[in-house]
């Protein structure tokens, strides 16, 4: 036999022996009424490598050529468990796989699993959505245990005024996240943008998701300490500000008295601080620079008791409490020590949680929230209250007042599965409220120069004091509800649509429907690569504080007397004030509800097992977007008497104001190994408006649409990173880095040459927002060490974690809030800087 025929005789024996290893797993995913579920992404993995296929209209999938071995069959599906199988391949194939999927469980547990999802065309699976779990949250600097302030970073800052910011907490929206910092789980940002669950659009909102009960008991008890010798200079400080700061957090949860069915959570944070406010001004004799303690005291607990009645059933009970006081709140840059307030908070919090499974296709959440709130100011120095423009701040605060509330939040939400199609549907009352103000503000009066050769001269150009009852009780009330449809219309597209209704009281307008919808279209079968769609409109709240105004400032309650050049007595507190006309709020004729449209178009691509890469354009344009304006104004050119002589200022809150912002924005996500992770954002963009907020004025209120210009708060360029990395045991570190170009400033004349009491006229020629600041760059880096108690069962094992976190690490000087009022010493300049380095020293102990 000669070696040319034994060598493909070889080869073909191989090739045999292989084929008869290798094995094929077939099998069929169906939902809880044994109904086929096609196009669900099927994952077979094994030693850290996959295989990936879809099921067919049958539900049925196939995987050949494996060899032996123990794989794991993966497959997520919205509104389902997810499904974790281990199963053995032999040399023969095995018997058929039959997945039934099961809707989300209610039981409670903790989610230990924070690797980011690869690139999926789904609408909750956005790569672009910022999302930081447990094991990040441990490993990066976060000052003070503060995680919501550091997350912030990632939200839409070109926006004007408004309500700022909502906060989401186990799908629910809430004042504060209720936990403290160590129970809570994940902190997610832009997540799910156009789903019509929420309000407000996903740049604009913060979701919390806290820990759940376990089946033992598991804790965490953070020290975290501060102090001034480990701090660099403030660069507007004579002397390093004495500061110490000192905090003790912690959280337990596990079952209740050995309970298979009942848990708890208990989470409670104390937090005191001798913190220290640095006062740069001018004044008469010279330059003003001190140092002003500010302390404060944070207390904050929650209890909650969780309890699995039945395999469909699941409800929880918790109570959140905290308790904060602030002394000298207030007091910083130009403002003088004699302006501190002192303030208390006091908030009660009780939350009822009811799951069920309604039937195997639907799922039913109510949970409803009672709650009150309690809070006081107070002004230190009892004087009138003293402003020259861009100077300083003094005499006393003026700034006496107490709000309370006694309110409830419901939400009732409904998830329904129904072949390729996931239902959710629902109404929610953000807030149903009886908010109650005492107003003693202004009691002594407000006086503004606007220079110091004024001040010296005793020639203020306005002045400003209340007289009558300065009580105002109402209800607010806020109600909304929605449909949405998350439909797979085929392994590699989805499309979620959705209609929203907000309505608010004290606003005329019962037409706010908002339409959202999304795409997502993966070209290739491997789904490495998504492309996204979307748009949607959103409508925004007032808050409080307009109806407030537009309540006690109703020309018979509270007198607001305003008081122009002229017009202002030597001493207006012996002042017949009864005399003079009073000022008036008033909602405009038609006044309606911001109304902002969003739409964006992306590409995500997955370049490793856990990298991704997004790429996306959104843009922004609101319309009705509130603002205020004096509709009393003296009118131009002589700025003359008031028009209507039987008032003072006529403040009208009209929706008159509109918005655009485009962006450009890149986000890579990736653990490049088991102990490397990183989150970078880069964003290009623009935002340009005619309005700072419902409390904004324009220069001239017979001119507003002059007012148009850069947000308050544009950024050119942001740049944003997250990460960590264990190099060694004794080399743990976790850094955030952010470099950021300037926000723009108001430059004004810092004088009321217009004669409407403020001062915000600016220069002939002048547009609005045309200073430019300097940017910001800051680089905080954390090292930790963690110790095993007991190191032969690492996962296992408690232990504690030793770190020294240092902020601002190479003490930039960081400038901001620039003055821009020509008749200031400081014109051009800046007041204040962001804090210089700071170091953290802190111990964490985990069982």
């Amino acid at each position: 036999m000669t070696a040319s025929f034994l060598v493909p005789a070889a080869v073909a024996l191989c090739i045999v022996q292989m084929s008869a290893r290798a094995a094929s797993l077939r099998g069929t995913i169906v939902d809880p009424t044994l109904a086929p579920v096609p196009g669900v992404r099927v994952l077979l993995k094994v030693a850290g490598a996959g295989l990936s296929t879809h099921t067919g209209p049958a539900g049925a999938f196939r995987f050949d050529h494996l060899t032996p071995g123990d794989y794991e069959l993966q497959c997520d599906v919205p509104g389902f468990e997810p499904v974790r199988r281990r199963i053995r391949i032999g040399t023969r194939d095995p018997a058929a796989v039959t997945v039934r999927l099961t809707l989300a469980t209610l039981k409670e547990r903790l989610n230990i699993d924070e690797s980011g999802p690869p690139v999926a065309p789904q609408p909750g699976k956005n790569a672009d959505a910022v999302s930081v779990g447990r094991s990040m949250l441990d490993s990066l600097p976060f000052l003070d245990l503060n995680y919501l302030e550091a997350m912030a970073r990632f939200l839409d800052p070109g926006m004007p005024g408004g309500m700022g910011t909502s906060l989401v907490v186990d799908g629910m929206e809430m004042r504060n996240a209720g936990v403290t910092a160590s129970a809570i789980q994940e902190i997610r940002i832009n997540n799910n943008p156009y789903t019509a669950e929420y309000p407000r659009w996903s740049r604009r909102r913060i979701e919390i998701i806290t820990k759940s009960s376990a089946d033992s008991y598991h804790g965490t008890l953070n020290f975290v300490f501060r102090d001034h010798r480990l701090n660099a200079r403030d660069a507007f400080a004579r002397e390093r500000p004495l500061e110490q700061r000192r905090i003790v957090e912690g959280s337990l949860f596990g079952p209740l008295l050995r309970s298979r069915k009942t848990s708890f959570l208990l989470s409670g944070a104390r937090e005191e601080d001798d913190l220290v406010a640095v006062v740069f001004a001018q004044g008469l004799n010279g330059a003003i620079r001190q140092n002003v303690p500010r302390p404060q005291v944070n207390s904050v607990a929650s209890l909650r008791i969780s309890r699995q009645f039945s395999a469909g059933q699941a409800m929880f009970w918790q109570y959140n409490f905290q308790d904060r006081w602030q002394n000298n709140n207030g007091v910083g840059g130009s403002a003088l020590a004699e302006t501190g307030v002192q303030s208390r908070f006091r908030e009660d919090e009780f939350i009822v949680n009811h799951r069920v499974l309604l039937s195997q296709r639907l799922l039913s959440q109510f949970r409803i929230l009672l709650g009150r709130y309690w809070a006081p100011n107070k002004s230190n120095y009892a004087a009138p209250h003293i402003v020259v423009s861009g100077a300083f701040s003094g005499g006393g605060a003026q700034a006496d007042r107490l709000q309370t509330e006694v309110h409830t939040s419901i939400t009732w939400l409904l998830t329904q599965s129904m072949g390729h199609h996931t239902l959710k549907y629902g109404f929610n009352v953000p807030d149903w409220s009886r908010r109650g103000l005492a107003d003693r503000t202004n009691q002594a009066g407000s006086l503004s120069f606007a220079s110091l050769a004024d001040f010296a001269a005793n020639r203020p150009f306005a002045a400003v004091i209340q007289r009558g009852d300065p009580r105002v009780i109402f209800f607010e009330k806020n109600l909304g509800a929605f449909f949405q449809d998350e439909w797979q219309l085929r392994p590699n597209i989805s499309i979620a649509a959705g209609l929203r209704y907000d309505w608010q009281g004290y606003f005329g307008d019962n037409t706010n429907f908002a339409p959202r919808l999304a795409i997502a279209y993966a070209p290739r079968r491997s789904q490495k690569t998504v492309l996204r769609a979307g748009g949607g409109f959103f409508f925004d709240r007032s808050g409080p504080g307009p109806i407030w105004d537009v309540l006690r400032y109703n020309g018979s309650q509270l007198h607001r007397y305003v008081l122009t050049a002229g017009e202002i007595p030597a001493d207006i507190n012996r002042a017949r004030l009864d005399l003079l006309p009073t000022s008036v709020h008033r909602l405009s004729s038609g006044v309606e509800l911001p109304d902002t449209m969003q739409f964006s178009a992306g590409v995500e691509r997955q370049l490793a097992a856990r990298t991704t890469l997004a790429v996306n354009y959104t843009g922004v344009r609101g319309v009705q977007n509130l603002r205020s304006r004096d509709a009393n104004a003296p009118l131009p050119p002589v700025f003359g008497p008031r028009p209507d002589a039987r008032f003072s200022a006529i403040r009208v809150i009209e929706s008159a104001g509109r918005l655009e912002a485009n962006s450009l924005e890149i986000t890579l996500r990736g653990q490049f190994r088991s102990s490397h992770t990183v989150m970078a954002q880069y964003a290009f963009g623009k935002a340009q408006s005619d309005t700072g907020g419902v409390n904004w004025f324009p220069a001239a209120s017979y001119a507003p649409s002059g007012e148009w210009g850069r947000t308050d708060t544009d950024r050119r360029h942001q740049f944003n990173l997250l990460g960590a990395a264990a190099l060694h045991r004794w080399a743990n570190f976790g850094f955030s880095v952010s470099v950021l170009s300037g926000i723009p400033f108001n430059i004004t004349t810092g004088a009321d040459g217009n004669r409407d009491g403020m001062a915000l006229d600016r220069p002939a020629g002048v547009g609005r927002n045309t200073g430019q600041g300097p940017g910001l760059a800051v680089v905080d880096l954390r090292w930790y060490r963690e110790f095993l108690f007991r190191p032969e069962k690492k996962e296992k094992s408690s232990r504690a974690v030793a770190a020294v976190d240092t902020f601002n690490l190479f003490n930039r000087l960081n400038y901001q809030n620039f003055v821009g009022a020509l008749s200031s010493p400081f014109f051009g300049r800046a007041v204040a800087a962001h804090p210089a380095r700071r170091l953290q020293l802190s111990v964490r102990l985990q069982f």
